[in-house]
């Protein structure tokens, strides 16, 4: 081991020496003859792990982050340890953790933040202790029924350690005050400070003080960890990279200085073949398939290797490594190594003042710089003449702190170094193979060894396990995942599976299950008897008040036995009728909330006249002949608070009281107003007699908003409107990206040149179709090119190219054109009816419940009709009735629901829920039918001929506008 840098504390390992610091690769006498298989550094301590699995330990000790209280100056064992086969170690700036061979994780030293996660109250622990093992979704379940204890060594002492789960981690990475685990589920657990969000788990809570799951990140293959400072990274096995935490300095490469409390995408290196990742204090370092190495965050050291002591906020190729191919990198606090085996040459730069760069001075190094030494390559041939003990051959470089190691062979005896290009197997999630499947074919049913069937069966209860298992290897295409392509080699899942289901094999078709045909589509998990079975309304409050309460699978195994199981904690079985249900049961929680707010400030202005009163109900009153300008003002003066208020609308000059008939008048006839082309708000399409959003309208986006505001006040009070919009508007309600049908729903001839373009055979894109990157638009007249990318006119169509010009032409449509108009509906939208439950909804059953739909069942809603008063369903007045009405054409009849309900359309919950009400009325048939459309109540007079019932119900359903006392 050679050993280089800071060692005023003795964190180099090289006893008693006289120089506080090492300016080159010096080697270290205890290590001869040991193999070393990993090192973790702190900010002035240093943890070895040997082949054997044992521990040592150096440096500082003041909180205990050595685990035994012998020399600091030289590794010494840690003796806690050495009945467990440690294969892994990681350190924080004052806490270690340490990895077995069975998954379990030790910590020791500081816990102030407790990043050692041992749920203890003390400052710190100077002897490793077991975490209590940490528990999956997957697992909690089957660990409720019962609890194991175990016991390890400590250093004289027995302690037991209470078992929550058999979750194995394969990976441990530390921040200064943070912790982070993987399992072999790929699941990523987290713990410890959480002051810059570097815990992944939102901005609520300071800290965490045992393991959390990451649930944002689940179903994703993960191959590694990594942790600085105060920041946090996940590496995914197709090469994407998820950060958060602490970015003063950039260290997260999103392209700001703003700090992350949930995981995000780091889009920048999304096509570079990322294969590892490390962190400084406030920096990071990437390394590439290809050997290239990306630098970002804090640079004042030259840390990053630009040749400047500037901070990047995106990543950045080091350009002097460039012709290399660099297969380790590592970084020490403020300065950063790179391997390049085809040299032998370790590289160093950054801060220097520690001799942490091993270049012989304490200069900072603001490009990479050879360290000094004898370095051989690896495969270079040994010249006879050559005293082999003074040639490095390095296997491995590690850096943390202020300190450097290199654990290396002589060229004698020199075997491939490690190349983090290709991940230990040890470090794996869980994978299925053929050749596992084979093995496990080859036992008998139920005699299957146990580690065989964990592995299966910790794969098939992953799912980013199975996502890991069938990545399109063979040609990288895994490196390339996005919206149009998985990264998954749907061949060889559905092969491996339909094996898997074979009669000979049963004892695998109990644990898998192949859909033959498309994808399952979601509502393949509809349970459509669910509201038969429960009480759905119940059920939700319930729920709501599990979430109020905080009674959730991290409050432990007692609470959660008293935890009633709520059918709302499984979503996905819910139809559309079923979700509208809890919708409205969710507004009317809500309205009762805001109508007691309104009680309670009532009865304090009794008492407090600063205190005003306030009306329980939201009232609307207006003039017909102004109804779009009177509603827009009183809205405009609306808070928050009162939009959450039921709905009140008066007519002025009109005796009704709104009992729900008024309200959906009065929605039809201001949406008829606010949606009408000549306004210059909306665009009519006559081939798809469809609107959507113009982008030459003189309107500010005030006045969406408010639009938006009404569309939300409709379904929050249970009314449907009259929205002649595709799908596309509830897919961005629902944030779905529209797509290719969108456009061909409110474009057809447009949306079937784009689909004939892409399925041109031929590959002469160009020549054929002339088309760029451009859009032609009319603006008043005249006709105005718009670029749909950077130099889209000189950007020609092709046959490689043309799937991003038909994406760029819809997004152009549907988002870049309208996003400022349609920004503000969206605000208006969901700051009345906003919130969990409506983000349950798929975009076509959310348009249902919006405009409801046309599947009539006329003698469905015969059937379900009740009667009152003389009447009865064989009454001869009803008889001539439904023979009139079944003789009807359909726009009478439509005319009638209108007439009757304040809407031609049929709710989502169907035809049966319109229950319609038909009572007798006194006076002669010289009288008209008169509808009271807040109980979907017709008074029907006595009449006795068909042709006066149809003459008089016509002449009714024709003067349907309008309200009075009866």
């Amino acid at each position: 081991m050679l050993c280089w840098g800071n060692a005023s504390f003795g964190q180099l390992g090289l006893g008693g020496i006289d120089e506080e610091i090492v300016l080159e690769p010096r080697k270290s006498d205890f290590f001869i003859n040991k193999k070393v298989r990993d090192v973790g550094c702190g900010l002035r301590h240093t943890v070895f792990v040997l082949d054997d699995g044992t521990v040592y330990t150096c440096g500082c000790n003041d909180l205990g982050q050595l685990g035994h209280e012998k020399s600091r100056k030289k590794p010494e064992q840690v003796v806690a340890l050495d009945a467990q086969n440690i294969v892994a170690v990681s350190c924080g700036e004052a806490h270690t953790l340490a990895l077995n061979d069975k998954g379990q994780v030790y910590a020791w030293g500081l816990d102030s933040d407790g990043q050692l996660g041992l749920l203890g109250s003390e400052e710190c622990i100077r002897v490793p202790s077991c975490l209590p093992k940490i528990m999956s979704i997957d697992t909690l379940v089957r660990t409720c029924s019962g609890l194991s204890f175990g016991r390890i060594r400590s250093g004289g002492s027995i302690r037991n350690i209470k078992s929550l789960s058999d979750i194995q981690i394969v990976q441990v990475a530390c921040g200064y005050y943070h912790s982070l685990a993987l399992s072999k589920a790929s699941e990523v657990f987290c713990w410890g400070q959480n002051k810059y969000g570097q815990l992944g788990l939102g901005i609520d809570y300071k800290k965490q003080t045992s393991p959390q799951l990451i649930k944002s990140l689940l179903g994703i293959p993960f191959m590694q960890i990594a942790a600085g400072g105060a920041h946090s990274f996940v590496l995914t096995l197709s090469g994407a990279i998820f950060g958060w935490g602490r970015n003063k300095f950039g260290q997260l490469g999103l392209n700001d200085e703003n700090d992350r409390y949930v995981p995000n995408l780091l889009k920048s290196l999304r096509t570079q073949k990322i294969v590892y990742i490390c962190c400084g204090e406030d920096h990071t370092a990437a390394l590439t398939k290809e050997g290239g190495v990306f630098t970002f965050g804090a640079g004042g050291y030259g840390q990053l290797g630009h040749n400047s002591t500037s901070h990047e906020i995106n990543p950045r190729k080091v350009f002097e490594l460039m012709g290399s191919i660099v297969t380790q990198i590592a970084c020490g606090r403020q300065h950063t190594s790179a391997f390049v085996p085809s040299s032998g040459r370790i590289y160093s730069f950054g801060l220097g003042g520690n001799g942490q760069l091993g270049t012989g001075s304490t200069s900072n190094r603001k490009s990479p710089f050879t360290v000094k030494g004898n370095w051989f390559p690896y495969n270079g041939q040994c010249p006879p003449d050559i005293d082999s003990e003074e040639y490095f051959c390095v296997k491995r470089i590690f850096s943390g702190g202020d300190q450097s190691f290199s654990h290396y062979s002589n060229p004698q005896n020199c075997g491939p170094p490690d190349d983090f290009r290709c991940p230990d197997p040890s470090r794996q999630i869980w994978t299925v193979n053929e050749a596992l499947i084979q093995k496990w074919l080859s036992y008998p049913s139920g005699r299957v060894p146990v580690e065989i069937a964990n592995e299966i069966d910790g794969t098939f209860s992953s799912s980013g396990c199975l996502n890991g298992s069938f990545l399109a290897v063979s040609n990288d295409d895994h490196y390339r995942t996005g919206t149009r392509f998985s990264g998954v080699d749907m061949n060889a899942a559905r092969l491996l599976f339909h094996k898997l289901i074979q009669p000979d094999h049963p004892q695998i078709s109990q644990q898998v299950n192949e859909k033959t045909g498309q994808i399952i589509q979601y509502d393949k998990f509809y349970i459509h008897e669910v509201q038969e079975l429960i009480d759905i309304r119940n059920d939700y409050i319930n729920w709501v008040q599990q979430q109020a309460y905080g009674m959730d699978v991290n409050h432990g195994l007692t609470e959660l036995a008293d935890i009633p199981v709520t059918i709302c904690t499984y979503p996905f079985v819910f139809d559309a009728q079923a979700k509208t249900t809890l919708l409205q049961t969710d507004a009317v929680l809500q309205m009762q909330m805001a109508i007691d707010q309104a009680h309670r400030q009532n009865v304090s202005s009794l008492f407090l006249p600063v205190i005003e009163s306030v009306n329980p109900c939201l009232i609307l009153v207006v003039r017909r002949e102004n109804i779009v300008g009177d509603a827009m003002e009183v809205l405009r003066k609306t808070k928050n608070i009162d939009y959450k208020k039921p709905l009140k609308v008066i007519f002025v000059g009109e005796d009704a009281v709104d009992a729900g008939g008024v309200r959906k008048e009065f929605f039809l006839l201001i949406m008829r107003e606010l949606l009408d082309p000549k306004y210059g708000m909306f665009r009519y399409y006559e081939d798809s007699r469809l609107i959507w959003f113009s982008d030459k309208t003189f309107e500010d986006s005030d006045l969406f908003h408010l639009i938006g505001v009404i569309c939300g006040l409709a379904i929050y009070n249970f009314t449907i409107v009259d929205l002649h919009f595709p799908l596309a508007l509830y897919k961005k309600l629902l944030k779905k990206k529209p797509s290719l049908d969108d456009l061909k729903e409110l474009m057809p001839d447009v949306g079937r040149s784009m689909q004939q373009l892409l399925d041109y055979p031929e590959d002469d894109v160009e020549e054929t179709f002339c088309l760029n990157f451009t859009i032609t638009v009319e603006n008043f007249g005249a006709t105005e090119v718009k670029e749909l990318v950077l130099n889209g006119a000189d950007t020609a169509v092709n046959k490689q190219n043309r799937h991003e010009f038909v994406d760029a032409y819809v997004d152009y449509i549907f988002n870049k054109s309208v996003a400022s108009l349609f920004d503000a509906f969206h605000a208006g939208f969901h700051k009345v009816c906003g919130g969990k439950v409506l983000q349950l909804f798929q975009p076509n059953e959310l348009q249902a419940m919006v405009i409801g739909n046309t599947n009539y069942d006329w003698k469905e809603l015969e059937k379900n009709t009740e009667y009152k008063g003389e009447y009865w369903a064989e009454h001869p007045t009803i008889k001539i009735f439904w023979e009139v009405f079944h003789e009807l054409p359909l726009e009478k009849k439509k005319q009638f629901l209108l007439f009757l309900t304040g809407s031609d359309r049929i709710p989502i919950l169907g035809m049966k829920s319109l229950k319609l009400v038909i009572q007798s009325t006194g006076g002669g048939e010289e009288y008209l039918p008169v509808s009271h459309t807040c109980f979907n109540l017709l008074d029907l007079p006595k009449y006795t001929e068909k042709e006066t019932l149809r003459s008089k119900l016509i002449q009714a359903i024709d003067h349907n506008e309008g309200f009075s006392l009866i």
